[in-house]
């Protein structure tokens, strides 16, 4: 599993990015994914998940119908749309893997690098 994150930026409060996550490995369609944040002096947290197939998904409370994670087996690839973003969602995005499934995506055995979100306000 190598995993590559893109899309971060710079928007404004109540703007929108998607961000992308590549995965150059074998085992892509087998693995659960997931994207974890991290703001400066505060520890990484979970943001959300997707089954290997796509079926079942898992967001934390904070982001609830604002995010929306997608993948596509075919390009080996995981999305994380973010709409209405809030000064407080700035922070390094990571994606994430595992291979035992959706229930343990919160601890992943695969991390991907970070990409920089900023929303101003």
């Amino acid at each position: 599993v190598q995993l590559q994150a893109s899309g971060g930026g710079l928007v404004q409060a109540g703007g929108s990015l998607r961000l992308s996550c590549t995965d150059s490995g074998r085992t892509f369609g087998t693995n659960a994914l997931g994207w974890f944040r991290q703001a400066p002096g505060k520890e990484r947290q979970f943001v959300a998940g997707i089954s290997w197939s796509g079926g079942s998904t898992l967001y934390a409370d904070s982001v609830k119908g604002r995010y929306t994670i997608s993948r596509d087996n075919a390009k080996k690839t995981v999305y994380l749309q973010m709409n209405s973003l809030k000064p407080e969602d700035t922070a390094v995005y990571y994606c994430a893997a595992d291979s035992g499934g959706l229930d343990y995506i919160k601890a992943p055995d695969y991390w991907g690098q970070g990409t920089q979100v900023t929303v101003s306000s």
